[in-house]
């Protein structure tokens, strides 16, 4: 009897931190048709704290990382909600269609959604890679006053001057006569626009962000050869009221070396500033 009690308290410590968090499925108009999302609430309150969390590129809401910071976060009594960006996941919209202003105004619809929503006493903001810049520069143009704070996972600031140099991931193209699209994965299934590319280019991604003057914490991983780490000091310099920055040795950009460990701090950040 005691081996079998046993037994039964491990595996319940062992079970995935989502099976306890409050969390329904819904729908909001995008910048290119409807954003698929799933909105997690703490368990018996009235009134509460929201996170948007947004996902990098050719990721989707369902990753790990940003699971476990949904998770951490509903356990401290702070809602969020993780949305999959146009072309993305199961959201509408083409991803050669895609580009980083309209999956900004796609996050502009998802603070819309979760601002007039009955309880939610203020509204933060946290990116990984892509979602990173996302969430920099709409807290830049939203300003403090609309976003409580932010948190930025491996911003992937790269991306425009990976424009201008021809380059994204392994693949090469001219970025002065830049293609159609370029087709990332060989099978014509993940083709990136010309206008992604034609956008990035001139994207002021940090004369935007540094318009946000409230709580930021920054967090990257140093064997991160995706997104340098040198970008996020650079982040660290433009925010005149100061940022939070933590790095990781011998962490990657999809912080797969421990992404509980990295969600967990996250998360700590905004308890921190929210509860």
């Amino acid at each position: 009897m005691f081996k079998l009690l046993m037994a039964v308290i491990l595996m319940l410590m062992f079970l995935p931190t989502s099976v306890s968090a409050q969390s329904r499925n819904v729908q909001i108009d995008g910048d290119h048709g409807k954003l698929a999302a799933v909105l997690q609430t703490p368990d018996g309150q009235s009134s509460f704290p929201m996170v948007i969390i947004c996902h990098g590129f050719t990721a989707q809401k369902e990753q790990p990382l940003l699971k476990y910071l949904a998770d951490y976060l509903e356990a401290a009594g702070i809602a969020s909600i993780r949305f999959d960006f146009n072309g993305h996941g199961a959201s509408e919209g083409r991803f050669q269609d895609m580009t980083v202003l309209n999956e900004i105004e796609d996050a502009k619809h998802v603070y819309e959604y979760v601002r007039d929503m009955r309880g939610v006493t203020s509204v933060s903001i946290a990116g990984h890679s892509q979602g990173g810049v996302v969430t920099s520069m709409v807290a830049g143009e939203l300003g403090v006053e609309n976003v409580k704070s932010i948190a930025l996972m491996a911003a992937a600031a790269v991306l425009r001057d990976d424009a201008i140099r021809g380059n994204i991931f392994t693949e090469h193209y001219d970025s002065i006569n830049v293609p159609e699209y370029v087709d990332l994965d060989h099978r014509g299934t993940k083709r990136l626009g010309r206008n992604y590319i034609l956008t990035a280019q001139s994207l002021p991604i940090y004369e935007t962000a540094s318009q946000y003057e409230g709580p930021v914490f920054i967090i990257h991983g140093l064997a991160d050869i995706v997104v340098p780490y040198t970008y996020s000091l650079r982040y660290q310099e433009i925010y005149q009221g100061g940022a939070q920055i933590e790095f990781l040795e011998g962490f990657d950009h999809g912080f797969t070396q421990d992404e509980k460990l990295t969600a967990r701090k996250v998360a700590d950040f905004f308890i921190s500033q929210l509860k």
